[in-house]
């Protein structure tokens, strides 16, 4: 084979690696893009199961006076709902933040008091999904969330930008609080490096 083959070679063998590396990328994105949109659509799936199981349970108390013991309450249980008319936001607490449930919904901070109970609740949410409008809200929105027990409203009155390890946002109150916390920068790619915290108490 002469220098001229050679070449000609090396051309069709770069060609050809090229070719099948656009395939394979091709592949990966639908499987990425497919994966994302089937996530999402189980996700508005579960929230309308959501809202049944908390039905359900609001039901039972009022007919039986049973509720869910707070003792005995499992990563993924429904605790309550979420809403920020404002936004539009409306999603169902669970309780727990592993990944499987923060993808399902928003995730009560293990450690911090049951949501509508007096002193602050956490709440997480990911930044990408139930949580993104959060960047728009304001001081003075109204959250409402609702539990076996009815609708408590609560009026956002600060906003903050903290390090992952810092829980001075989550700091106990006397009445009913709550604090929103999310990943930040929102447009962040990647482990995003703070955390945006939204605080609101009761009215």
């Amino acid at each position: 084979m002469n220098a001229e083959d050679e070449n000609k070679y090396d051309q069709h063998r770069v060609i050809w690696r090229l070719r099948w590396t656009q395939r394979v990328l091709l592949v990966l994105g639908c499987l990425a893009v497919t994966y994302a949109a089937f996530t999402l659509i189980y996700a508005q799936i579960y929230q309308q199961a959501a809202d049944n199981s908390l039905n359900e349970q609001s039901r039972a108390e009022k007919t039986y006076g049973v509720s869910l013991p707070h003792a005995v309450a499992r990563e993924g249980d429904v605790l309550g709902r979420i809403e920020i008319p404002r936004l539009g936001v409306a999603v169902a607490v669970l309780e727990g933040t592993k990944s499987r449930t923060l993808r399902l919904g928003a995730g009560h901070i293990e450690g911090t008091p049951f949501p509508g109970e007096p002193g602050t609740s956490g709440i997480a949410g990911h930044r990408d999904t139930f949580f993104r409008r959060l960047k728009d809200i304001r001081s003075g929105d109204e959250i409402r969330l609702q539990t076996t027990k009815g609708i408590t409203y609560y009026e956002v009155d600060w906003i903050q930008i903290v390090a992952p390890r810092d829980t001075s946002v989550l700091s106990s109150t006397a009445k009913s609080a709550i604090t929103l916390v999310t990943c930040y920068p929102f447009r962040y790619i990647g482990s995003a490096p703070e955390r945006y915290a939204v605080h609101a108490h009761q009215r």
